[in-house]
């Protein structure tokens, strides 16, 4: 499993993900929209952490620079 996310597209996912959680505990997002943002959210999170994303795999995208 080659990393295939970034700097900036695990931050900008992570900052996402942290946004999606202020929205949940203030309570602006409930029911079935925040069940899904936040297994978006949690999904970011996971392929933040790791750098790899499979659907960039499939899409054969890679946003890490090149050296």
């Amino acid at each position: 499993m080659e990393k295939n996310m970034g700097t900036i597209d695990r931050i900008i996912r992570i900052l996402l993900a942290i946004v999606v959680i202020i929205l949940y505990l203030n309570g602006t997002i409930t029911g079935g929209v925040a069940v899904v943002l936040g297994v978006v959210a949690l999904i970011f999170i996971v392929t933040s952490l790791i750098g790899y994303c499979p659907l960039y795999t499939v899409l054969k995208i890679s946003t890490v620079r090149k050296s």
